[in-house]
This record gives structure tokens, C-alpha cells and sequence, in this order.
């Protein structure tokens, strides 16, 4: 199996598929090879299959053209705002700061300071992932983790919350 190594100071093994597919291997400076490689061969099945949806997911959502990009910008401009003021109103947790990125690999993100970011990559997604996104990262203002307390907050407003979370890994 082919994958990038980055080793560093951390203390466990990680891996992860990327969107193309690749591998990126996360490792402790000082460890062998041999274990690193023991480590992959005991997770091949598990990396084949995320492989596989990754590979599944760049087809459903292809990469944009610049014009779609553009697209998906002005729509995120157009409607994160009331979903947020929406739901913000709802569970009683205001941000600090909105603003839209360009970011691949998570939907959404909230600081310690309140800011809340969204990809523009969202408005992909049915009306209501973006509703999950939305209250996921609201609560994110009350619980910084995703801890029990984290989820019942979220299931509280979105009782089909898994249900939600699913359509962004379809």
C-alpha cells in the first residue's frame, strides 16, 4: 500500500484517506517502520473502504467549475445568515462573527471566540444537512466538544440529526 509518512512528536499512529484517495500516515518520530506498516496492514479493510467513499463522494460532488464556485458562494451569502439568526434565535446561542471559506474538509467550525465558519461547499448538500451544519456548529458555543452533552443539545432542535449528518456523507 502506497502512503505519504509524516512523522512528529506526537505519541499514536494515525491515518487518513484523503479526497483523491491517497494515504497520509501520521507517525511518532522514533517508530519503526515495520509497526507502521503492522499498524496499516490491520486497518487495510477499513482504508479501502474509506477509499471507496471518498472515491463515491468526489463523484456525487464533483470539484466545481470557477462559475459554480460562484455560485455556491453568493447562495451561501444569500442563506447561511437566516439560518443562522433562525436557529440562533431558537436555541438562544449567538456567534460572534459568520463567515464563508473555501475549507474541503469540514463543513463547518466554531472558535473559542464565537466565529462560526462555513464552506461555501455546503450549499451542495440538501436544505437540511445545511440545517444540521448550522445547529451542530451553534451548539458548539455551548459545548466546545462533542461530548453527550454536545449531542442532546443538538438533538433537542434536530431530533433526526443522524439522519442529517448522513446526507453529507453521501
Amino acid at each position: 500500500m502506497e502512503y505519504t509518512l509524516i512523522r512528529s512528536d506526537r505519541k499514536t499512529l494515525g491515518v487518513e484517506v484523503k479526497r483523491d484517495g491517497s494515504v497520509i500516515v501520521r507517525a511518532p518520530k522514533r517508530l519503526a517502520k515495520r509497526e507502521i506498516d503492522r499498524f496499516l496492514m490491520e486497518r487495510a479493510d477499513w482504508i479501502r473502504n474509506a477509499q471507496i467513499r471518498q472515491q463515491n463522494r468526489a463523484e456525487a460532488y464533483p470539484e466545481p467549475t470557477e462559475q459554480e464556485k460562484r455560485a455556491c458562494i453568493r447562495k451561501a451569502k444569500e442563506i447561511l445568515p437566516g439560518k443562522v439568526e433562525y436557529w440562533s434565535k431558537r436555541m438562544g446561542l449567538y456567534p460572534t462573527q459568520i463567515r464563508i471559506t473555501g475549507a474541503k474538509t469540514r463543513f463547518g467550525s466554531c472558535s473559542s471566540q464565537g466565529h462560526i465558519c462555513f464552506s461555501w461547499r455546503l450549499m451542495q448538500y440538501p436544505d437540511a444537512a445545511i440545517d444540521y451544519v448550522v445547529v451542530h456548529e451553534l451548539a458548539h458555543l455551548r459545548h466546545m466538544n462533542h461530548s453527550k452533552d454536545f449531542y442532546a443539545l443538538v438533538e433537542r432542535y434536530l431530533p433526526d440529526w443522524r439522519k442529517r449528518k448522513a446526507l453529507l456523507k453521501s
